[in-house]
Parts: C-alpha cells; structure tokens; sequence
C-alpha cells in the first residue's frame, strides 16, 4: 500500500499517513510557466495499491486537472489498483438539469476521473447519493458524522434540542443526527427544515416547518460555500424563538470572506463545527479561522480516513466505519 497526496489537501494527507505508520509517497508536482501540471512519482509502484488524497476543492479546475495527471502517471507506472481518496467533490450541487440547456457536471466529472484511470473512489459526503450511480467504478462514500458529534457530546443541553436541515435536500442528513441524539444520547430531540428561495442576487428567504420556540438548535449540511445560507437560517431560527444555535457543517469553503465575518461575531450563533476535507489556501480565511476564539471549529477526518482506506486495502467491510 502506498499513500500519495497532491497538492489539494498535504496536510491532511499527511495526518493519514501517520496514523496508518506510512510515509507519504515520493512525488513531484510542477507547474510550467503556462500553469500547465507537470508531475513525476520518484519510487517503484509496480504491483503496488495506491491511494491518492486530492480533493478537488478550490482552485477546483486546477486540483481536478493536477487529479487526472497524477493518477494517469500511477497508471502508466503500471500500479495494480489506484483509489483515489476524494474528500471533496466539486460540481456535486450540478447533478441533474434544473433549467433547460445546461450541463450535467457532475456526470461528467465521474467520466473524467474514470477515464484517467481511477479504479475506485473513496468519497466524504457528497452532496447528494446519485453522484455515486454516475460511475461504473465502486464508489464508497464515508460519512463523517461521528467526527462531527464530537464537540457536541462535551455539551450539556439545558432545553430539549431540535436538529434543523437548511433545506429539504439536507434532510436525510439532518435525520441521522436527530436519530444519534435520540437513541444514542438519551436527548428529547424533534426534527425541523427550512424553506428557502432567492429574494435577489443577494439576499434569501427563509421558511420554518418544525418546531424551535424554546429549543437549542443544531443546523446539519454537508457543506458551506459562501456561508449566506447559514447565516439566513441562524437569523431564522432565532427569530422562531430558537435558545442557542449550533451548526455542524463537513465540507467549509468559506468564498466569502465577509459572510465569514458575520458568522464569527454573530451572537446568535454559539458555535459552528467544520473538519478538515479541505485546506484553506486563502491567507484571510485562515487567520479569521485561527482568530475565531473558539466560534469555529475544525475537526480532523485524518483517523477515519485512515481506517477506512486500511479496510479497503485488506478487503474487510466498511459496513462499521462511522
């Protein structure tokens, strides 16, 4: 077994690697003077299991591309099996036509990846379960929610809690949690979902089917890419009556650093959990992140990534991986 990382995500990559007692493989990635990908693996992989962390986050294009050059390199260097760990899955919101004459990207992102020469693609949440049935490949999709709990556990909850979905598409996610609150935590906990539409180009409209009057609140999605929806929905949710708010979003972009201003200062909102599926290139939103006191925080994925990719390895069930 081999781990190699790109340029994505390294230092999750890394965080993989020791928890499995590896090292990262020896490779390089290179950029000519036109921003075309260059890349060469520096050891033998011939007969070798090889897995490669690369996210395709933002610069989405660029890590997509560097995606391809890369697993194409391990192919033509003759690796027996290549499974390419992707911790984020851009264009997954395009996976179907909403509007007339537009694309199916998501689709057509499958076809690229497989066509470079992906054996198998180990996923965290995507967006929505049909992504999966655009390849012919075997697709494994891990949830993370387990990472996620784990601030909330340490929290005692003084009124009875409801889980909130920031929209219908979100509300399988959304059940889960209330199911691990109520089974597993021996807390009173109801379900609601909001309703939204665009209001214009910069504001939404919320709508609340569920009850919050009195509730703490934990808002459930798999990803944030400007942060407006969430903002709208703490905004909501306290406006209902909701006690304190917590969210507990995988995959944290944060494209707009303003938005992320309000999300930090915001007093209705006492704590949004993220992990780490992606690594933020943006000097501003890192210092807002390192500068958070405490609002924002960041768990890692690295151990049950690493579980995950061991059992894929020895052939064992993921059926357990939480």
């Amino acid at each position: 077994m081999k781990i190699f990382s790109g340029t994505a995500n390294a230092p999750l990559a890394e965080s993989v690697a020791k928890a499995l007692r590896v090292t990262l493989g020896k490779m390089t990635v290179s950029k000519f003077a036109d921003n075309e990908v260059g890349c060469q693996i520096l050891e033998n992989v011939r007969g070798c299991d090889c897995f490669l962390i690369q996210p395709t986050s933002p610069p989405v294009n660029d890590n997509m591309m560097e995606l391809c050059l890369i697993v194409d390199t391990l192919k033509r260097a003759s690796a027996k099996r290549i499974t390419v760990v992707m911790t984020y899955f851009a264009y997954g919101r395009q996976d179907r036509k909403t509007k007339s004459r537009v694309p199916i990207s998501a689709s057509l992102m499958a076809r690229l990846i497989q066509e470079s020469g992906v054996d198998h693609v180990l996923s965290v949440e995507l967006h929505s379960g049909q992504i999966q049935g655009f390849f012919s490949i075997p697709v494994d999709d891990i949830s993370v929610r387990s990472v996620l709990l784990k601030p909330l556990e340490r929290i005692t909850f003084k009124n009875p809690v409801t889980v909130v979905a920031p929209d219908a598409a979100g509300s399988s996610r959304a059940e889960e949690f209330k199911n691990y609150f109520s089974e597993q935590m021996n807390i009173d906990t109801s379900f609601a979902v909001m309703n939204k539409w665009k209001l214009n180009d910069e504001s939404l409209g919320m709508e609340l089917v569920g009850k919050v009057q009195g509730y703490d609140c934990i808002i459930v999605d798999d990803m944030i890419d400007t942060g407006k929806t969430l903002l709208a929905a703490v905004k909501e949710l306290k406006r209902c009556g909701a006690q304190k708010i917590y969210a507990c979003i995988t995959h944290a972009l944060f494209n707009d650093i303003e938005t992320l201003k309000e999300l930090i200062n915001s007093p209705d909102l006492e704590k949004l959990i993220v992990t780490n599926t992606l690594h933020h290139q943006n000097p501003d939103v890192v210092t807002l992140l390192q500068h958070s006191n405490g609002k924002i925080v960041v768990e890692s994925v690295g151990n049950i990534l690493a579980e995950t990719i061991r059992r894929i390895h020895f052939e064992e069930s993921l059926v357990t991986i939480h």
